[in-house]
Formats: structure tokens, C-alpha cells, sequence
């Protein structure tokens, strides 16, 4: 009896094990079958496939969709009682702000000292005063004319001042032409055209063999020299304080000529040492002769071994115009020697003096200059200090020294290659050495990368292929300037900012015959609202994550961008979703599309255009 129960229990126990086995395959068929049903095992719902789309913005993607599943709570409370409202967005700017520059604001200045122009120097706001408004552009504004015509003429609605057509109309800077400004091309010291003053200038030195293709245009005007420049392959910096020729740089920028807002007074300039084959003042009322030389020091320090700076106006041939300046023949006379005796001090060589013009050519190394410290005491060479640094660094009374040379011969810090030639070949700073670092094969690789980068740029932005559709570019993070020297065969200049917390590489721009400037963009540019045409920021957030708001940023890109211009961001993918957060409440239209190497790698572009709206289509809608 006892075995038959035993039996029994084996026989139940094995039937247990049947049926539960028997469940688990019904289990397991119904599972696959219901997979079957809703797509099988399909590719297309894998992330590869979310991510390989035009738009890579996630927010337009949900998981439910991708998956063909509905998680969404239909019988649940409606939620919209305790959720946030949406933000709204930016309000406009009051109409007075439409030409706001916060760093040289005219009111601000006011507070700082007078003396040697302090005041007109960048004195930007605190963060409590900072606008968080959009700066409208005034009523009637319109897209500029496109370059070359744009050299020549302007919108006067664009930039609303008839101050300098009276106060210069003799001396043929500008005038007003019905609707429009006309440029002329003179200006106080050329008369007959900033062209035939060129000549001039090129009679005694040469301007078209390629050896000079930088050049800084000191107390600028409208910028007629740098834009007849342009025509010789030379780039120009030019600049000029905001002060009572009101908005002479704004009008060069209109022109699509390159300018910035600047001053020399206590505060080196922007631009690190030896970067300018050529520097130019006419009548540029700078006193040169005072404060021990100062402003013709920080001349030289910009200078590249063997460049040159130009003169013409007072008191050059003061003999011919003394009456016409109103000015003593003494006065002008002591004003001739003191600054001869600067530039001799310098070690500088006047190497032409004909008519109005006069040229002073800075020695391609030290070797002499150093050793006739002994005879001529003062200035003495700086020591300690480093020769790049030009962010609020003040000037000082001594000669910034040139890399050592092993002869006479050599040019200190290398020979650089005429252009074209130099926009490609290996800067000296990096073949040398000299940035930390950088390698020679870096930098070619880095130029060829961005030639391709440049062209998948056409292919997302027709405009930017397109001739005379842009014109003014900035690059808000420039590197080595390799998204300028890709597109230097298009009819566009790039200004090349270099940020103040990154590695220095705005000496290798210069190296390559590209200009640019320092910039910390945790405060505003020396520039005037609606700038630029096209602003490439690569990797600008990333580099300021936790010094400064992304909002006060992309505010001061909108400040300086044109109604209907454009914005590359290039960054990491959830950098750019919470750009596109802010910017889609900037009355901008922006997209988030893939890398050019394809959905994997995670750094995607952000591309915005502008909305074109005026002062006047803002107080209609109110």
C-alpha cells in the first residue's frame, strides 16, 4: 500500500511538472506572437534610426511613437491645472535702444575719468543692469546692399545720422542722397579718393606684392582706406571711438567694411603683439608725442617685425597747411620732433617722407636696438610681461622685445610667406613652437577639416553660396581661423574672436593674413546692434559652462545680428536643446540638424535665422 502511494505522488508530481511546462509555452507563444503583431523586430524603431533624420531636436520625438506604444494615462485627472505655464517670450527693447553698445554706453561714461579718454574706453555693466530685452532695429530698416555695391552706398534708414554729411561735407566722407547715404571715398587728408591716396602710399611702399595684408586703421572715419583696401588683398582693422562723429564705425560696418569700436587711452589694444604688416593714422587727432610716446609704444607692439606705420595730416608738411589748422608754426613744429624722437627711440627707420604722407618702418629684430639701450636710455625694453596679453592689460612706457634671432639677418619669430600663400602655410608661432601644445600637423589637419566643414555649412545654408547674400561674419570662438581661411575666396570677411579663457591662438590668425580680436563674452563687443550677417559659434557654451548665463549670451547675439541673419552653433547635443529652448523665445526660427559626419556623434549644429521685425512693427502689435 505504502509503495502504491509514493507511486502516486510521482505521478502527480510529474504531471505538475507537464503542466507547468505546458503554460510556460503557451506563455511564451502568445509573447512572440503579440511582437509579431505590433512590428516584429523591425530596425526602424532603434535610436539609429530617430536620430538619422533631418531634425534631430529631440523634443519632437516621443518614445511612444517610436515604439508603436501608447503610454500615455487617458482616465487619469487633467494635469494642466498643476502644470507651468510655457514661457513667454522676450520682450522687445524700447525703440531709445536701437543703437545700444552696453560696453561704451554714453551715459556710463560719464562716470569715468576724462583724462587721456578714459571714459570712452569699455566700461561695460554689471549684471543687475544687464537688458533682457531684444534690441529692436529702427522703423524702416532694411537688408543692406550687397557687396561691392554696399562700399558705396547705404539705407538711411539703416543708420538714421545726418551729423556727419554737415560736419564732413567738405571733406567729402559722406553725403545724403534722398533715401540713401552715399560714400564718396574721401576723407580729411585725400581729397581726391581714398583710391588715389592708396596710390600714393603704394608709390612708396608696396601694397600688391603681398608682402602687406594686415593693416590697423587708427581713429578710422567711415573706414574709406580699409574699404579700398580691400581691392589689394588688404584686410583692415579699422577703429574709432564712439564720441561726436556719431556712429562712424556703425556706417562702416553698413558698408560691410570691417571696424570696431575702440579708442587708445590707458588699455592696450585688443590685438596681440606682432600682428599688422602696416599701420595708418590720417588725422587722426592721437597725440602721439605725449605721455612719453605711450600710443606709438603700443603701435609698436602690434607691429610685425618690419612693418610700418603711416602718417598724414598734422603736423606732417605742417610747413604747406599750418594756416588751415589753426595752429602755430611752433606748435607744430615741436609736435614733428617730439614724435621723430619717439620713433627714433623705437628703433624705427623713416623710410619715406613725400607731401602729406610719412613712413616710419619698425626693424625686423632687436639685435641693434638693444645693444643702443646703453646710448639712448629710455624707453627700456619690458620684462616679465607677456607681449600677447591685451584684455584690459594697461600700456606700459617700454618696448615690447622681439624673439630672439640668432643674426642680424633674421626676422624675429620667423619669416612669414606673402599671401596668398600665407592663409595656408604653417604659422611661424606654431612651427616654432610657441604654442603649447599645437602641433604643425594639427594645424593642417585642422584647416582641412574645416574646409569640409564649411561645405556641408553651403549645403544646410544655400545663402551662404550664395554671392553678395552675406557679407559681415563673426566667429565667436576662432581657434586657429579655420572657418575663415575656408571661405577666403567667397566675397565675405570674418572677424576671428579669440575668448579670453581659452588657449591664445589669435597671434596664429594674424600669422595667417586674418584679423580678429580678444573678446570675453560674459560681457558685450565693441560693436553696434545689427553687426553681422552670419555668426559661427563652435563649441562657445561648453566653453562657458558655469562663468556666465547662455541667456545673457544669446541676447548679445541677437544684439548684434541682423534682422534675417543666421547662427551656426556647433555644440553638444544636449547643450543645443537647451540653446533652442531660449532661442525659440528670441522671435528666432532655429533647427537642430546632425553633425557632418553623420547621427552617432553626439556634437550636432543649431542653426537659427533671425525674424526681420522694427521698432515700428513692435509698437503696432502692442
Amino acid at each position: 500500500m505504502a509503495g502504491m502511494i509514493k507511486q502516486f505522488q510521482r505521478n502527480i508530481k510529474r504531471n505538475n511538472l507537464l503542466s507547468i511546462a505546458f503554460v510556460a509555452l503557451l506563455c511564451s507563444l502568445s509573447y512572440f506572437l503579440g511582437i509579431w503583431q505590433h512590428g516584429g523586430f523591425s530596425p526602424s524603431v532603434t535610436t539609429t534610426s530617430v536620430l538619422s533624420s533631418t531634425t534631430c531636436d529631440p523634443t519632437t520625438v516621443s518614445s511612444s511613437t517610436a515604439l508603436g506604444l501608447d503610454f500615455a494615462a487617458h482616465h487619469a485627472a487633467n494635469d494642466s491645472t498643476f502644470a507651468s505655464p510655457p514661457p513667454s517670450n522676450f520682450p522687445a527693447c524700447d525703440v531709445k535702444f536701437s543703437e545700444y553698445t552696453p560696453c561704451e554706453d554714453v551715459d556710463r561714461s560719464l562716470r569715468f575719468d576724462r583724462d587721456r579718454l578714459i571714459y570712452r574706453e569699455r566700461h561695460c555693466p554689471e549684471k543687475r543692469e544687464l537688458l533682457k530685452c531684444l534690441v529692436p532695429a529702427p522703423a524702416g530698416y532694411r537688408n543692406p546692399f550687397p557687396w561691392p555695391a554696399s562700399r558705396d552706398v547705404a539705407w538711411f534708414a539703416n543708420v538714421p545720422h545726418k551729423e556727419l554729411s554737415v560736419e564732413k561735407a567738405v571733406q567729402n566722407w559722406i553725403r545724403v542722397d534722398g533715401d540713401k547715404f552715399r560714400f564718396p571715398g574721401g576723407g580729411t587728408m585725400f581729397p581726391r579718393g581714398a583710391d588715389a591716396y592708396i596710390d600714393d602710399i603704394d608709390k612708396l611702399i608696396s601694397l600688391h606684392d603681398g608682402t602687406i595684408r594686415t593693416a590697423l586703421d587708427t581713429g578710422c572715419g567711415v573706414a574709406s582706406w580699409g574699404a579700398y583696401l580691400l581691392s589689394r588683398n588688404i584686410i583692415t582693422m579699422s577703429f574709432a571711438p564712439r564720441d561726436t562723429h556719431e556712429a562712424q564705425v556703425q556706417f562702416a560696418l553698413e558698408r560691410g567694411v570691417p571696424a570696431m569700436i575702440g579708442v587708445l587711452a590707458s588699455n592696450r589694444l585688443p590685438y596681440p603683439s606682432r600682428a599688422f604688416d602696416m599701420a595708418h593714422c590720417s588725422r587722426c587727432l592721437i597725440p602721439w608725442h605725449l605721455y612719453d610716446g605711450l600710443y606709438l609704444i603700443e603701435i609698436d607692439r602690434v607691429l610685425r617685425p618690419g612693418g610700418y606705420w603711416i602718417l598724414s595730416g598734422p603736423p606732417i608738411n605742417w610747413k604747406r597747411h599750418w594756416k588751415g589748422w589753426q595752429r602755430t608754426e611752433e606748435d607744430l613744429q615741436n609736435e614733428q620732433n617730439q614724435i621723430e624722437n619717439v620713433a627714433k627711440s623705437l628703433c624705427w627707420k623713416k623710410v619715406q617722407a613725400n607731401g602729406d604722407l610719412a613712413i616710419w618702418q619698425k626693424p625686423t629684430n632687436h639685435i641693434h636696438c638693444k645693444m643702443n639701450r646703453k646710448v639712448i636710455k629710455s624707453p627700456q625694453f619690458c620684462s616679465g610681461q607677456n607681449p600677447d596679453a591685451a584684455w584690459y592689460n594697461k600700456m606700459e612706457a617700454c618696448i615690447t622685445p622681439l624673439p630672439d634671432v640668432a643674426s642680424i639677418d633674421q626676422v624675429a619669430g620667423g619669416e612669414l610667406k606673402r599671401w596668398p600663400e600665407r592663409v595656408t602655410a604653417i604659422p611661424p608661432r606654431i612651427s616654432s613652437g610657441s604654442v603649447e601644445g599645437v602641433t604643425a600637423d594639427m594645424f593642417l589637419k585642422d584647416t582641412e577639416q574645416w574646409k569640409s566643414r564649411v561645405g556641408y555649412y553651403k549645403k544646410l545654408i544655400s545663402q551662404l553660396g550664395q554671392k553678395g547674400r552675406y557679407r559681415n561674419l563673426l566667429d565667436m570662438n576662432a581657434q586657429f581661423g579655420g572657418f575663415a581661411a575656408a571661405l577666403i575666396d567667397d566675397p565675405v570677411w570674418v572677424l576671428n574672436m579669440v575668448p579670453t579663457i581659452g588657449k591664445d591662438t589669435l597671434g596664429v590668425i594674424y600669422e595667417r593674413g586674418l584679423i580678429g580680436s580678444y573678446q570675453d563674452w560674459c560681457e558685450a563687443m565693441s560693436t553696434y546692434p545689427r553687426t553681422y550677417d552670419l555668426i559661427h559659434a563652435d563649441s562657445l557654451f561648453t566653453l562657458y559652462k558655469d562663468r556666465c548665463d547662455m541667456e545673457d549670451i544669446l541676447f548679445e547675439i541677437d544684439r548684434i545680428l541682423r534682422p534675417e541673419g543666421s547662427v551656426v552653433f556647433r555644440d553638444d547635443v544636449d547643450v543645443l536643446v537647451k540653446t533652442k529652448g531660449i532661442a525659440d523665445r528670441m522671435k528666432w526660427q532655429s533647427q537642430i540638424v546632425d553633425h557632418e559626419n553623420g547621427p552617432h556623434v553626439r556634437e550636432k549644429l543649431l542653426l537659427v535665422v533671425k525674424s526681420y521685425w522694427t521698432a515700428e512693427d513692435q509698437n503696432q502689435s502692442q
